[in-house]
């Protein structure tokens, strides 16, 4: 993949970059109108082809924050058409990589000095390269690291690139402008927190810590002193990422290990810690052969605050959900439902976030369950497209649900797309406890 020797950094220069891909977007349209007019259809799925690579192209060019609020949507199937997904999910592990002489100077400007006078070896090429940084192997003596180096002024442009990404996300994403709006601000707080790598070295330590008792999982150690502000260390952590793990064919046993790990780990995440690894896509995990899941990259943690968790998990309890005097109080601390909505408007939201919430949370009703069940994942992307199409929701002027909702319905979609992919039979039995004592 050919190397970027450069990023736009000033407000201006990406601002410019954004108004170039609106012009492509532009020609893509008079472009599918021209087809329509001369054969009397025109090839919408053509049309998304275009204007997701130029898309694409543009933010892997910025990098940085617009380029992770791509890589968020691509794991949500209702939110984009496919090529959407398709060419996003590119910016998980494998965005353009940034070149060696940036890299130096990176190295030179926050530890003062040469990566080869600080290790035995390291890597020019980067081996993996997302939206916020770029990973090179090293090592010091006959240590094997992994060295995270974050590209030059993405922490600066966090706010103005949301300025920007944010019409991109209403208008071609045709997403509700209130959702949009009450969710940028904890999106950009979560930006910042990803672009302070001292805070992730110490979310990483303190979850490592707290989650090592549980079978089947593997942390890397992390290296303070080859670190900074800009720059992470840790051990080179072995195994494969989910797709490259699934085509040595597994088999269901280890399958169903790895799944159970990565389970395990996030229920005690979220019900023991109250901080949970909230970017669970597929780059950010390693298998190893036995299904070991090795986890990296805690630089997205979401702390649960006790005023979201209670009703929150409250809810996702099939007692509680057939209390509907409980259910109505509930969606009303979540903020699903308002004391200013209508009858009207209560009668359409409470029954609609209700099968929302049986559908989602069937896997916690239950001691086992199969995430190989292509069938519930049909029924999920159905909902959320009739949902999406409602005219009711499109023209909201109200947000509906907690901000705080927002990284836990991710992890969650998240957690449940990767067990998909697995087809891992999971004991749930221990949420299922955890939830009975959220309730009470």
């Amino acid at each position: 993949m050919k190397e970027q020797s450069s990023i736009p950094t000033t407000k201006i220069e990406r601002a410019g970059q954004f108004v170039k891909t609106g012009v492509k977007i532009g020609g893509n349209y008079l472009k599918h109108y021209a087809r329509q007019a001369t054969t009397g259809s025109g090839d919408k799925a053509q049309l998304h082809e275009d204007n997701a690579t130029d898309i694409y192209d543009s933010l892997a060019n910025l990098k940085g924050s617009a380029l992770k609020v791509a890589q968020m949507m691509s794991m949500d199937r209702n939110v984009m058409p496919k090529a959407y997904q398709d060419r996003f999910q590119m910016a998980q592990y494998s965005a353009p990589p940034l070149s060696y002489p940036l890299v130096v100077r990176t190295f030179q400007k926050n530890l003062g000095k040469h990566p080869l006078q600080i290790f035995t070896s390291f890597s020019e090429k980067a081996v993996h390269a997302a939206s916020i940084g770029q990973v090179h192997e090293a090592y010091k003596d006959d240590k094997r690291l992994a060295v995270k180096v974050q590209y030059p002024g993405v922490a600066d442009a966090i706010g103005s690139d949301l300025k920007m990404v944010k019409p991109f996300a209403v208008r071609l994403m045709g997403l509700n402008e209130a959702d949009v709006n009450r969710y940028m601000g904890e999106v950009e707080s979560k930006l910042i927190e990803e672009t302070d790598y001292y805070l992730e070295l110490q979310r990483g330590q303190e979850i490592a810590a707290a989650c090592a008792h549980i079978d089947g999982l593997l942390f890397p150690r992390y290296y303070p002193e080859y670190s900074s502000g800009k720059i992470l260390s840790m051990d080179w952590m072995p195994g494969l990422h989910l797709a490259d793990f699934l085509a040595t064919n597994p088999t269901q046993e280890i399958r169903n290990r790895a799944g159970q790990a990565l389970w395990d780990f996030y229920e005690y995440q979220i019900h023991t810690c109250r901080q949970v690894h909230a970017d669970p896509h597929p780059g950010n995990f390693l298998i190893q052969p036995d299904g070991t899941m090795g986890v990296i990259d805690f630089g997205c943690v979401k702390v649960i605050p006790d005023s979201f968790y209670y009703p929150y998990f409250g809810l996702i309890n099939q007692q509680n959900l057939d209390n509907p005097a409980l259910v109505d109080r509930i969606f009303r601390e979540l903020e699903f439902l308002y004391d200013t909505d209508t009858k009207a408007e209560v009668d359409f939201y409470l029954p609609l976030f209700e099968q929302m919430i049986r559908l989602l949370g069937r896997p916690f009703f239950v001691d086992v369950f199969d995430f190989g069940q292509d069938g519930y994942f049909t029924e999920i992307y159905e909902l959320g497209n009739r949902v999406a199409g409602m005219k009711e929701i499109r023209q909201s002027k109200v947000a509906r649900g907690n901000k705080d909702g927002l990284y836990i319905n991710r992890t969650y979609f998240g957690l449940y797309s990767i067990l998909n992919q697995l087809k891992a039979v999971v004991r749930t039995e221990s949420a299922s406890k955890a939830l009975e004592l959220a309730a009470q």
